[in-house]
């Protein structure tokens, strides 16, 4: 049972728990950081570590998983301590700092709480088809780790939104066939995306077969082969397969979190916009966890509210001490 002592414990290792290391470390503060998954980099990682991500400034266009390996360059000079494949299942107040205990027992002593979870622990939601487990991790996938292993596949797509529509675009060049099945004739996703997949529809590359959903797998052992798909008049057809990718959402739970009296609506938690400080003094809230009113869900978003917990901790933890903020060119990193 290892225990331990920081200044701040970061709950999530995602990018804007990565820059969160970063904002502290600039203030001197030390992190400890703890996510479920045996990865840093959340979601980025987990599902999408190819996919593009065009809204991070000064990036043009990044991967998912590249960005996660610069934001974890970028935290490295602060030395985090990474604590994976654990939750936190408790925190005890002790004074004016908290105890924070693991799935894995691990405890840390700490100064003050970042929740930058995400949208908590997830998973995807699986169609339901009764056998399809014996495919999964071989020919069927909920995430797309590495394009290149669909190269000159048969490949079925289904969902109907961005990750759906990113991936039918991402792999209409390397697949032999890509073929994007959902339920309705319209899609959910952006409608830049929605574009591109009609024009390689129009081009050959991709095909479409709307409305319909899945309705059975079939194959031999562990080997798919074909993907039976149902329109809403019950007509079937069977499509021929090396692959199937699942892309119907995330279910998400914000597990223990729910019983530490933190102010929560609709598993988000409320916090404040100039500080991401919750309604429990000492633990703040950043990334797509956090709400308030016109709060946008972008990965930018999350970074700056990283910077307002960080100075705000700082105030809380030296309140006889004044900052003299100076901007990153001038200060450098400390030393």
């Amino acid at each position: 049972m290892a225990e331990h002592s920081t200044d701040v414990v970061i709950i999530g290792a995602g990018p804007v728990g990565l820059f969160a290391v970063f904002e502290c470390g600039m203030l001197n503060l030390k992190c400890h950081v703890v996510d479920a998954l045996p990865e840093i980099g959340g979601q980025c990682t987990a599902l999408y570590p190819e996919k593009p991500i065009y809204d991070i400034p000064g990036c043009p266009a990044v991967l998912a998983g590249d960005l996660i390996d610069n934001l974890e360059k970028q935290a490295e000079p602060f030395e985090p301590v990474y604590h994976l494949e654990q939750s936190v299942e408790t925190v005890t107040e002790k004074g004016d700092r908290f105890l924070v205990t693991t799935s894995k027992g691990t405890k840390i002593d700490t100064s003050a709480i970042i929740i930058a979870a995400g949208a908590g622990a997830f998973g995807p939601n699986k169609p339901p088809i009764k056998n399809l487990s014996q495919y999964e991790n071989v020919c069927v996938f909920y995430a797309c780790r590495n394009k290149e292993q669909f190269r000159n596949k048969n490949i079925v797509i289904a969902g109907g939104g961005d990750s759906a529509l990113d991936w039918a675009i991402a792999l209409a060049d390397i697949a032999a066939s890509t073929t994007l099945v959902h339920r309705r004739d319209k899609f959910r996703g952006a409608p830049d995306s929605v574009a591109k997949v009609k024009a390689l529809t129009e081009n050959g590359k991709i095909k479409l077969e709307t409305p319909y959903q899945l309705k059975d797998v079939h194959g031999e052992g562990n080997i798919l082969t074909q993907v039976e798909i149902v329109d809403l008049d019950g007509n079937t057809k069977i499509l021929k397969t090396d692959a199937l990718l699942c892309f119907f959402g995330l279910a998400s739970s914000l597990g223990p979190l729910e019983n530490w009296e933190l102010d929560i609506d609709h598993k988000h938690i409320k916090s404040d916009p100039a500080t991401s400080a919750t309604n429990r003094d000492g633990i703040y809230a950043v990334g797509d966890i956090a709400t308030y009113d016109r709060k946008l869900k972008l990965i930018l978003t999350g970074f700056a509210e990283c910077a307002q917990a960080a100075h705000a901790i700082y105030a809380r933890l030296y309140p006889d001490t004044p900052l003299h903020f100076e901007y990153s060119t001038t200060k450098g990193l400390p030393g």
